[in-house]
C-alpha cells in the first residue's frame, strides 16, 4: 500500500509544472474575489438594503459578463494548442478575433443595461428599495462590461502560453487601487461624495480600466510582433473566428448556465425573506472567496491539457489532471475545517458595525447553517471544476454545456421554486438542493473524463489541413 501511494501520488505527478501555471491564476482570481468580497463587506456595513442588492445585481451582471468573457477567454485554449504545436504566428490572429468579439459583446451589454435593467429586477419581486439599488449596480457594471470582457480576452495571450505571472501582478494592481476607492466612494471619504452601492460599482469599473491598459501595454510590443504577429495579424479571419465561436460559445455557456442557476436561486431565496436573502448573500460571498482557487485550477488545467494535446501527448495531459485534483482537494480539506469548526472567523467581517446585515441574530444563525452545506459541496465542486476544465482544454465543450443545461433546472431551479412557492421550505432546505446540483455535475463530468474521448480532440485545425 505504501509503495502504491508513493507511486501514484509522487512518482507520476506534475505538481511543480501545475503550480507554475495554476498558482498565479489562483492568486489572481482570489485577488479579484477579495475585491468583490471587500465590496460586500463595506456594503454590509453600509446598509441592509445595499448588501441585499449587491449580490443579486452583481451575479446578474456577471451572468452576461461571464458568458461573453468566457467566449473571448476561450481564445486561450486555441493559443495553448498552437503553443504546444509550435505554431506561434497564429497567436496574433487568434487574439485579434477575440478582440473583435469583445467589441461586439460590449456594445450588446451596454444596450442591455440601457433598456432592460428595470424589467430584469422587477421580475425578482424584491422590495422596491432593494430593486432601485440593484438597478444602479447592474447598470454601471454592464455599461462598462467591454473592459471586463477585454481583460478576459487579452489575458489569454499570456495564459494560453502558460505564462500566468503577469496576469497575477496586473490583477493585484487592480485590487490595490480598488479597495481604498471602494471605501472612499461608498462612505464618502478622502474628499469623495458618499455614493453607497453606486460608489462600489464605480470603483470596480476603474480597476477594470487599469487592468486593460496594463495588459495592452505588455502585449502590443515590437518584440511580440516579431514572434506572435500581434500587429500584422489584425485583420478579421473568418475561419479562426468561426472556430472560436464553435468551441467557445458552448464552453462559456457551461459556466454561464451554472451562474444562471445560482442567479435564479438567489432571486428565489429572496422570496423567503430579507434576512434569508442577506444570509445567502453573505455566505455566497464567502463561498466565492473559497471557490476561486478551484476556478484558477480549472483555467490552468485547460491550458496545460491544451498544450499537451497540441503536442499530441495525451498521457502528459492525464498526469496534469491528476496533479491538479490532488492539490485542489488538499486545499478544500483545509477550508472545510475552518467552515465547520470556526465559522465565526469568516463571518466576522460582516458583523463589524451595528448597522451591518450580519448583526441580526437570525442572519447569523442562518449563515452558520449554510456554511456547513457549503463545506459539503466544495469538495464535489472542486473536482467538477478540474474535470470540466480538462474537457474544455481539449474542446469537449458541447457535452459539458448540455450536461449543465439539464442539471441546472432538474436538480436546482425547479425543486427550489416548487419548494418555496408550494411548500414554504426553509432557506437551509433550499441550500441542500445546491449540494444535490453540484454533486450531479461532478458525477457527469467525472464519468465523461473517465471515458477518455477528450484525448483525441483538438480545437485548432489538424497539421495536415
Amino acid at each position: 500500500m505504501k509503495r502504491f501511494f508513493q507511486r501514484y501520488f509522487f512518482q507520476y505527478n506534475r505538481h511543480r509544472e501545475v503550480l507554475r501555471v495554476c498558482l498565479p491564476l489562483v492568486l489572481s482570481l482570489s485577488a479579484t474575489t477579495v475585491m468583490e468580497f471587500t465590496d460586500r463587506v463595506f456594503l454590509a456595513n453600509y446598509s441592509l438594503d445595499s448588501i441585499s442588492a449587491a449580490l443579486p445585481a452583481g451575479i446578474t451582471s456577471y451572468l452576461f459578463l461571464a458568458f461573453f468573457g468566457g467566449v473571448g477567454g476561450y481564445a486561450g485554449v486555441f493559443i495553448a494548442q498552437y503553443t504546444g504545436r509550435g505554431d506561434h504566428k497564429k497567436i496574433g490572429a487568434v487574439l485579434w478575433q477575440g478582440i473583435y468579439f469583445t467589441l461586439g459583446a460590449g456594445l450588446f451589454t451596454y444596450l442591455l443595461a440601457l433598456f432592460a435593467t428595470e424589467w430584469i429586477f422587477a421580475l425578482a419581486g424584491h422590495s422596491r428599495e432593494v430593486q432601485v439599488l440593484e438597478g444602479i449596480y447592474f447598470s454601471i457594471l454592464c455599461k462598462a462590461s467591454v473592459l471586463h470582457i477585454a481583460m478576459a480576452t487579452l489575458s489569454t495571450f499570456f495564459t494560453g502560453r502558460g505564462i500566468t505571472r503577469p496576469i497575477m501582478l496586473i490583477t493585484f494592481i487592480g485590487v490595490i487601487v480598488n479597495i481604498p476607492l471602494d471605501y472612499a466612494m461608498i462612505f464618502g471619504k478622502f474628499g469623495f461624495p458618499e455614493l453607497g452601492i453606486q460608489g462600489a460599482a464605480n470603483a470596480t469599473v476603474i480597476s477594470w480600466a487599469i487592468n486593460v491598459l496594463l495588459l495592452s501595454l505588455l502585449i502590443f510590443t515590437n518584440q511580440h510582433e516579431k514572434r506572435f504577429a500581434v500587429f500584422s495579424k489584425f485583420r478579421f479571419n473568418g475561419k479562426i473566428f468561426s472556430r472560436l465561436m464553435q468551441f467557445g460559445i458552448p464552453g462559456s455557456l457551461q459556466f454561464t448556465i451554472d451562474i444562471l442557476a445560482f442567479t435564479l436561486f438567489i432571486l428565489l431565496v429572496g422570496r423567503i425573506g430579507k434576512e434569508e436573502l442577506a444570509a445567502t448573500n453573505i455566505v455566497l460571498s464567502i463561498n466565492a472567496l473559497a471557490f476561486m482557487p478551484s476556478m484558477g485550477a480549472s483555467q490552468g488545467i485547460s491550458v496545460l491539457v491544451g498544450q499537451a494535446l497540441g503536442k499530441g501527448n495525451s498521457l502528459l495531459a492525464t498526469e496534469y489532471v491528476r496533479s491538479v485534483w490532488q492539490l485542489t482537494i488538499a486545499y478544500i480539506f483545509l477550508i472545510d475545517l475552518v467552515f465547520i469548526f470556526a465559522p465565526e472567523i469568516v463571518l466576522a467581517p460582516f458583523l463589524h458595525t451595528a448597522e451591518g446585515a450580519g448583526t441580526a441574530p437570525l442572519v447569523l444563525s442562518h449563515s452558520k447553517s449554510l456554511l456547513n452545506i457549503v463545506a459539503a459541496y466544495l469538495f464535489f465542486d472542486a473536482l467538477y471544476m478540474v474535470f470540466s476544465g480538462a474537457l474544455r482544454g481539449a474542446g469537449d465543450t458541447r457535452f459539458i454545456m448540455v450536461a449543465a443545461a439539464i442539471a441546472a433546472p432538474v436538480f436546482l431551479v425547479l425543486p427550489v421554486y416548487i419548494g418555496i412557492e408550494y411548500f414554504s421550505i426553509s432557506v437551509t432546505t433550499a441550500w441542500l438542493w445546491v449540494l444535490v446540483f453540484i454533486t450531479s455535475l461532478f458525477l457527469i463530468s467525472g464519468l465523461r473524463y473517465r471515458h477518455g474521448l477528450w484525448k483525441k480532440m483538438l480545437v485548432i485545425e489538424t497539421s495536415d489541413q
